[in-house]
């Protein structure tokens, strides 16, 4: 019976934390884009994510347009579903083993919301190619990556390959993750 339990705990305390976290995330690249915060979208976001970080803004000012009390909540995030996980599944509890943890998820996280934003942007523009407001943040968040792409391959006959290129890049690197993560933990034995 434990092992439902454990099991089930695993999958809520994974699921809360990941979709906070991609929304912390979300907000840190959107003020990183300067993205429109009239937006809808990004309103969400925003609302969602003001409380923790009202009060971290007031210690911790931005520097040079970056916002290190996202940050920081991201951190501080990240090390609760750590610590959680670790408990809830009995694994030791060492520092350093559940830092470079935490790093590699938040890297993941990262990853993630860049190829499920490209993902998302390329289905809406086959749904409806017109703007709305979820396209139009979705393009300020992904542009930076794919014009780069678009240099290397410009648009043939209407079609834009760069998504397909970038989308290539961050499965790599993420493909690269668990080996860089398990080359840092056995760093630590």
């Amino acid at each position: 019976m434990s092992g439902y339990f454990t099991n089930a705990g695993a999958f809520l305390l994974d699921t809360l934390f990941s979709l906070y976290l991609f929304a912390v995330l979300l907000r840190f690249l959107l003020q990183a884009v300067r993205a429109d915060f009239y937006n809808p979208v990004a309103h969400f976001i925003v609302v969602i994510t003001n409380p923790p970080l009202k009060p971290l803004r007031r210690l911790i000012p931005g520097l040079y347009g970056i916002d290190l009390a996202s940050i920081v909540l991201l951190i501080l995030i990240e090390a609760a579903y750590q610590l959680l996980h670790a408990l809830l599944i009995n694994l030791p509890i060492d520092a350093a083993a559940l830092t470079i943890l935490g790093f590699f998820h938040l890297a993941q996280a990262f990853l993630n919301i860049y190829f499920f934003g490209i993902l998302i942007r390329v289905v809406l523009s086959w749904l409806n190619p017109y703007p709305n407001p979820l396209s139009q943040m979705l393009a300020r968040i992904t542009d930076p990556l794919l014009r780069p792409a678009r240099r290397l391959l410009p648009p043939y006959s209407g079609i834009d390959f760069s998504p397909m290129i970038v989308m290539l890049g961050l499965v790599l690197v993420q493909m690269a993750l668990p080996y860089l993560q398990r080359g840092a933990l056995e760093l630590l034995r």
